[in-house]
């Protein structure tokens, strides 16, 4: 799966915009690399969530689904490290 196989819901593209003003830095071609290679990955029903390092204190989540032939993002936000173990 590659970064063209992936779609971003409205929510999702509105988010980068929200978390700049919380000071995170957030790509979408880092969105995509936690989607392709996570350092944690869970999956509840037919939702996914998949977790990055973001630097020392923070990891990135992301909540996407996978369909026929894409994932779509959902949403994505920053956590503590700790708390997901990465």
């Amino acid at each position: 799966m590659d970064a063209s196989k992936v779609r971003f819901t409205k929510h999702a593209e509105q988010k980068f915009d929200l978390l700049k003003k919380y000071g995170f830095e957030i790509t979408k071609e880092k969105v995509i690399r936690t989607v392709l290679k996570p350092k944690r990955l869970d999956k509840k029903a037919n939702q996914c969530f998949a977790v990055a390092i973001l630097d020392s204190k923070y990891g990135l989540r992301v909540v996407y689904e996978e369909r026929k032939a894409y994932k779509v993002i959902i949403t994505f936000y920053p956590v503590r490290r700790e708390r997901y173990g990465i």
